[in-house]
């Protein structure tokens, strides 16, 4: 049986599943007497210290394996249990019901899960996962339930659960897990970050088209990059899934002797691949594939799943980090980028009819200069450790990238008067992704050092199609001739200024665009760790000449699907990925 779900996690598992029991409390409801108030309350508090010294001890354990940033998930966790209208919802039912202090928590559990569960919004719904862990590890204490315990000294094994928890995901062995199957959850849920993080497949959200499909031993296939499952699947299944996974782990090896080669056309155009990065292990995978730097460092992800915005220090750290291990190598870093589809549990944005439109992004930093100086004053000092760059988000105006200047200045300023070094020649850049931006480059373009090309917005902005809704997602053509006139519009305004220009949304990463990048004279591009060496085996197997000509006729035509199928057809002739040619790798 095919079942479709999310693809959360790429890669293919084969194996036997091992389905996790969930949680099912049975709590009898009866009354206390007030004289025993006080022993509840010390029960409740006893069970959150142990909850909270619990998730501080798995922390740690987690942060030895995927890194400080995906370990920081569990800030969330602590911040559920010293949240006071969490709290004080328990205190209440205890306090005024006169109800056991495990009942109470349950109650909560179940009251805050359903509130999250009816609002128009993922995010917030699996949220709700987040509650119901924390919820679950203080009523495991509180009635001295044993942990659910997985396999260790069986073969590996698919897990499959209802849904899975941060909690129960820190405690897996990759090496045990072949992969994991999930009812409930989308691709910003923790599981499927976490997933990502350690290299497990996943697919997730099989709710919507059944019940629980698998018992404990049944065989099953999982693809992480379709998001299918296919459960008791058939020999030619089987055997189609075993080649698949061979051919994703041969390719995988072949490229790797790519990461020291420069990305070169057979008639010596150089391409510059950077990486896009939203954490330090990202960019240790990065620099493992070759990455020449960082040309997008997303800043945001610092700044989620914890309870407080990060401080100076904190954040100066970290850049600073990754600008020591770049050695040399521009580092990017994008001030921080929330609002649209990406919100922070501590930080009330105001309910929008269209948040992409509207406080997000740089109108954020503008409004709240305090947080903005903070992460401007940790970037400068970074600065003093490597070749670090700033960039601005959404920038419509020039007034914004003024105003943004003007606090960069004052940062610049705080860190003389502290004698803290930086560096002062410092390059200052701008995304360019709104057709504002594009249509007053040359503008921006004499007051900006560079310019990053953020496709993913542009394309969605010029064509006025949501790139999250399912129902005109068909619509979002990134070789529209409309953006393909954008892009050519922003480099002329680049190039007559004498300033950069790069490309870090998702057309940088894919291999359809280079013939277009060599026609613009486009020679940065920053792309996710996983599409570097893949790119860079398509630039080796190019001929500048003949991908420029393939770009000028894309220039000339009318329709998006005459531009792809003509960068088809060359990126065709070009060979089979899989069948590199050796000119240019010694």
């Amino acid at each position: 049986m095919k079942i479709q779900g999310i693809n959360g996690a790429a890669g293919v598992a084969i194996g036997k599943a091992f389905v996790l029991p969930s949680w099912e409390w049975d709590l009898p409801d009866q009354k206390m007497d007030s004289v025993d108030l006080a022993q509840e309350f010390e029960r409740l508090y006893e069970g959150i210290r142990t909850s909270k010294d619990e998730i501080e001890f798995i922390k740690n354990e987690f942060k030895e394996v995927v890194g400080p940033e995906e370990s920081s998930i569990f800030d969330a966790h602590l911040a559920i249990l010293e949240d006071p209208v969490f709290m004080n919802e328990i205190r209440g039912i205890i306090e005024r019901q006169y109800k056991a202090a495990e009942v109470a928590v349950k109650e909560a559990i179940d009251h805050f899960v359903t509130m999250f569960d009816l609002l128009d919004d993922e995010y917030m719904k699996e949220r709700a996962i987040d509650i119901k862990d924390v919820g679950n590890r203080l009523l495991k204490h509180l009635l001295g339930a044993p942990e659910i315990t997985l396999p260790s000294d069986t073969q590996p094994y698919i897990l499959v659960a209802k849904e899975l928890s941060p909690s129960q995901l820190a405690h897996l062995n990759p090496s045990h897990v072949l992969g994991i199957v999930t009812l409930i959850g989308g691709k910003t849920s923790h599981s499927a970050i976490m997933a990502r993080a350690l290299g497990i497949p996943l697919v997730s959200g099989l709710e919507a088209s059944v019940g629980m499909p698998v018992d404990t031993g049944d065989m099953l296939v999982v693809d992480g990059d379709n998001g299918l499952v296919f459960t008791e699947p058939d020999r030619k299944t089987i055997e189609r899934y075993t080649m698949i996974r061979s051919k994703q782990l041969k390719k995988k090896e072949q490229l790797q002797v790519l990461a020291t080669v420069d990305a070169i056309t057979k008639d010596g155009a150089m391409l510059h691949l950077a990486s896009n990065i939203s954490s330090v292990k990202e960019l240790d995978l990065a620099l493992k594939h070759g990455a020449k730097g960082v040309g997008l460092f997303r800043t945001e992800f610092l700044y989620m799943d914890r309870a407080t915005f990060p401080g100076e220090q904190e954040q100066y750290e970290v850049y600073r980090l990754v600008a020591e291990k770049t050695a040399g190598h521009s580092v990017v870093i994008r001030t921080l980028d929330i609002g649209g589809d990406k919100q922070l549990d501590y930080f009330e944005l105001p309910e929008e009819d269209n948040p992409f439109l509207g406080y997000r992004a740089i109108r954020i930093s503008l409004d709240r200069k305090d947080l903005f100086k903070t992460q401007l004053t940790a970037i400068l000092r970074a600065s003093a450790a490597g070749n670090v760059k700033i960039m601005y988000p959404m920038i419509s105006s020039v007034e914004e990238l003024r105003q943004a200047n003007e606090v960069l200045r004052e940062a610049m300023a705080d860190l003389d008067e502290r004698q803290i070094a930086y560096d002062p020649h410092i390059k200052v850049g701008i995304m360019i992704e709104v057709p504002a931006a594009v249509m007053i480059a040359d503008l921006l373009a004499e007051e900006a050092d560079f310019f990053s090309i953020g496709t993913n917005d542009l394309v969605q902005y010029v064509l006025a199609v949501d790139r999250m809704n399912e129902q005109i997602a068909h619509m979002y053509h990134p070789y529209h001739p409309a953006v393909l006139r954008m892009l050519r519009a922003t480099v002329d305004a680049a190039r007559t200024a004498g300033i950069e220009v790069s490309v870090c949304g998702e057309m940088a990463g894919d291999e359809r665009s280079i013939p277009i990048w060599l026609e613009l004279g486009i020679r940065n591009l920053s792309m996710s760790p996983q599409s570097l060496l893949r790119v860079k085996h398509r630039v080796l197997n190019t001929t500048a000449v003949d991908a420029k000509e393939a770009a000028r006729d894309c220039f000339a035509l009318r329709t998006s699907a005459d531009i792809e199928q003509r960068l088809q057809k060359y990126n065709d002739s070009t060979g089979n990925p899989d069948e590199h040619s050796g000119s240019n790798a010694s």
